[in-house]
């Protein structure tokens, strides 16, 4: 472990990751996989690592280091935080698959459609009472989902799942690929940074991904159809987390702590959402800006999606049965809380 920590601290020095000449008392690294230009680095943990810094009176300096620049893959993230190797990180939940169970709730088509804000709410809501047994080892700072998956087609239009029937197509997680198996296309597991060339070598047809990627990641060249459910309906979508190595938080003093958790609470994560959805309008504009179809499905279209994606819940009511979660229950638990907040 020493070992792999004092390459972490090459790699750290290397990404020009030095603090200012006044050390604060509490310096963390918080690590992630997309670059600085992605919205999620500059307009969410860039700002919220200097709310926490503020916070602190100065007393905590947070660094962040984007694009795997200290070093492994994405999927390497929760075990990187976990044993310490880096303090923070910010990582998509089914990078591992089957990690956390509960959590994938909030992925499953018809419990998140289209409203950020009140599946970030939800799942704060929920955290306490059903999710936090599944995350050992760290302390999550703030939970949130992006804008929902859309459609991204290299050069195949859709409006009914049999449009995709034997595509390949890129999903983030396992819901993904279930959401994807459902409509009849072949599911190709990659982390994001690796989806342009995939699409530019014609190695997938498409992705399932939310339009907030499109403009760090250049999609619109890549691909000619954006697609998308009636009333901006989206198919399932992805589950994030901010989190804290757990022996480096239990060896916080409680100010420092709250300085943490002042700048995570419920207006924070509403914040996030609006910040995911903007950033989604943005990405969408750039890409019919670009030439693009922009396809917006009918309620009927829309409608059919519906009908054939609903065995995907059962699927995973059943998944994770084995496991000892009565997912029906939690299925219907996470749709209230998300109902409950959908005036927000």
């Amino acid at each position: 472990m020493n070992i792999i920590k004092n390459a972490v601290l090459a790699a750290a020095l290397l990404a020009g990751g030095a603090t200012s000449a006044t050390a604060a008392d509490h310096e963390f690294k918080l690590h992630h996989f997309l670059g600085e230009k992605a919205p999620a680095h500059s307009k969410m943990l860039v700002p919220w690592a200097r709310q926490v810094e503020e916070n602190s009176g100065g007393k905590v300096s947070i660094e962040l280091y984007p694009a795997m620049t200290l070093g492994g893959r994405p999927p390497e993230l929760i075990s990187q935080v976990r044993d310490g190797v880096v303090d923070l990180v910010w990582t998509v939940n089914g990078y591992t698959p089957g990690l956390f169970p509960r959590s994938e709730v909030f992925e499953l088509p018809g419990v998140h459609t289209n409203n950020t804000k009140a599946t970030n709410l939800a799942l704060m809501d929920l955290y306490e009472s059903d999710l936090k047994e599944e995350y050992k080892g760290v302390e999550v700072m703030f939970l949130h989902v992006h804008a929902g998956q859309g459609i991204h087609m290299r050069d195949t239009e859709v409006h009914t799942p049999a449009d995709l029937e034997g595509k390949k197509i890129r999903i983030p997680t396992r819901t993904g690929a279930w959401v994807i198996e459902a409509l009849g296309a072949a599911p190709v597991a990659m982390p994001v940074p690796e989806l342009p060339t995939a699409l530019q070598k014609g190695v997938i047809d498409g992705a399932f991904i939310p339009w907030e990627i499109i403009p760090p990641l250049k999609i619109q060249e890549q691909t000619e159809y954006q697609i998308e459910g009636a009333g901006k309906e989206r198919f399932g979508t992805t589950t994030f987390q901010v989190s804290m190595n757990k022996e480096r938080w239990d060896s916080l003093p409680a100010d420092i702590q709250k300085a943490f958790r002042d700048a995570s609470g419920p207006e924070w994560v509403e914040q996030v959402g609006e910040i995911w959805a903007g950033a989604d309008e943005f990405g969408i504009g750039l890409a019919v800006k670009a030439g693009n179809t922009h396809v917006t499905l009918s309620e009927e279209e829309t409608e059919a999606f519906r009908e054939a994606l609903a065995p995907v819940t059962e699927r995973w009511v059943d998944e994770v049965a084995a496991k000892g979660i009565d997912g029906a229950a939690l299925v219907e638990k996470a749709k209230a809380a998300v109902a409950s907040h959908s005036g927000t």
